[in-house]
């Protein structure tokens, strides 16, 4: 009997009840009004110089989305009308001794790879090239056209980049490459991509979120209430601020989230990130497990030792560990013995299954939260519409991770989310065609101003 005790108080700290998330809507609202200032704040509220497409834009653009392990170059057809069409989505695997080498080397890299894949898809090689750039690591942006980087994440360690503007270093890449017509014209990340591409199809939508392997989010802001800067050359009257919400740190913490904090990169930093996102969900549930087993709640008949190994236990596993509907939980079985615990019985295995569940679902309820506070932030009496354009291969991939959110937002709204005042929305490859509409944004606000 003890060990289900042990197991309902697992459950119990990772509850995150209906208060709790109107305590973060609280608290976010605070540091986000805190950061669009200048005041000390766990949310940084970067300026992105970006507004939201209109919908008339045509044209047809190229975009180049650089953010793991894979480079993509992209032509996107804006018809004018809120439709567009992918002419060519193509990919060039970057290789560890590119993402390791010389800035230059990488950057030449991907120069060639855009010259490569235009001379075989394009029909007008030689056309200028008004180019937007999904750039998903941290930069200080001065400008729609202008970046600098403030270090590498995911394994990049490039040198002579940090510190420098990207946007140039692209485009000297390109003039090596002899493609002297394409030039970056605007630079932005994942999550602020996603939102556009999502808003040039559907006006309402005005957040964009990431829930994959890391997350972040954007919105839609009045540029007077972002008063901690001054936006001479910015005319319109909204801007898309992207929050950096992964380090939002008014949350209440449980053991297992100060280990995998106290033993992470960067302690004491990305406090929500590591209750969310995909890099960490795993390995939350390992801690668990490590430590039921321990207590001799879990897995008494069986060698523990496999449930050392640091990230020994993927995300990926609790979505199936969940959804495993078989009399004797076969499928957890087979997972457990992949991991190293080559004996359980069904009680330890129902058991896991109930972590996982705890895990995943305080992390989609977290993931609401943060979205209640950010669309009530825009619009507190939620008066009008609002489509919140989600990407991520957890929100994609992990069954129940949607439903889970859904839920959460019905628990706080639940006249807005049952009448569709708030939407949620999967936007796939929404930061390649993203970049692609803001080079045709720019491009219209450029050709405002020859015209004036």
């Amino acid at each position: 009997m003890r060990h289900v005790e042990l197991i309902k108080n697992v459950e119990r700290d990772f509850a995150v009840t209906p208060d709790q998330i109107k305590k973060v809507i609280r608290d976010f609202h605070s540091e986000m009004r805190e950061g669009l200032s200048g005041q000390k704040s766990s949310l940084k509220m970067i300026p992105t110089y970006v507004e939201r497409p209109k919908g008339a834009e045509k044209g047809t653009f190229i975009a180049l989305d650089l953010g793991g392990t894979n480079f993509r170059v992209l032509a996107l057809e804006l018809k004018g009308n809120r439709t567009s069409e992918i002419l060519f989505s193509k990919k060039a695997v970057l290789r560890k001794d590119v993402i390791t080498a010389s800035g230059r080397k990488l950057f030449d890299f991907m120069a060639h790879s855009v010259k490569k894949i235009i001379k075989i898809h394009a029909t007008e090689p030689d056309k200028t090239r008004n180019i937007g750039f999904t750039f998903s690591f941290p930069i200080k942006q001065t400008g729609i056209n202008s970046g600098t980087l403030i270090g590498w994440t995911k394994g990049f360690t490039a040198g002579g980049v940090r510190g420098k503007d990207v946007v140039r270093l692209m485009n000297s890449a390109f003039r090596r490459a002899g493609l002297p017509n394409a030039k970056i014209v605007a630079i932005t990340n994942d999550t602020v991509s996603t939102l556009v591409s999502k808003s040039y199809e559907d006006p309402a939508c005005d957040v964009g979120v990431i829930l994959g392997t890391g997350t972040n989010a954007c919105y839609c802001e009045k540029v007077k209430n972002i008063t901690k800067s001054r936006f001479a050359n910015f005319t319109a009257g909204e801007m898309l601020i992207n929050i950096e919400w992964g380090n939002f740190n008014k949350l209440r913490l449980t053991p297992y989230d100060r280990l995998i904090d106290k033993f992470s990169k960067n302690p004491g930093k990305q406090l929500l990130e590591k209750m969310v996102s995909g890099m960490y969900l795993g390995e939350i549930v390992r801690v668990v497990l490590k430590e039921m087993s321990e207590r001799g709640a879990i897995f008494r008949k069986t060698d523990k030792t496999a449930l050392n190994k640091k990230d020994g236990f993927k995300t990926e596993y609790i979505s199936a560990i969940e959804n495993d509907s078989t009399k004797e939980l076969y499928h957890v079985n087979d997972i457990l013995k992949t991991i190293g615990v080559s004996k359980s019985l069904y009680s330890d295995r129902k058991a896991v299954r109930r972590i996982c569940r705890a895990v995943s679902k305080r992390a989609a309820r977290l993931g609401a939260a943060a979205i209640a506070a950010v669309v009530t932030k825009i619009d507190p009496r939620l008066l009008k519409p609002h489509t919140v354009a989600i990407d991520g291969s957890l929100y994609e991939k992990h069954a129940g991770f949607s439903r889970d959110i859904r839920h959460a937002l019905c628990e706080v709204f639940p006249t807005a989310v049952r009448k569709s005042g708030i939407k949620i929305s999967l936007t796939k490859d929404g930061s390649g065609k993203g970049a692609a509409v803001i080079a045709a944004i720019v491009k219209n606000a450029r050709d405002r101003v020859a015209r004036d």
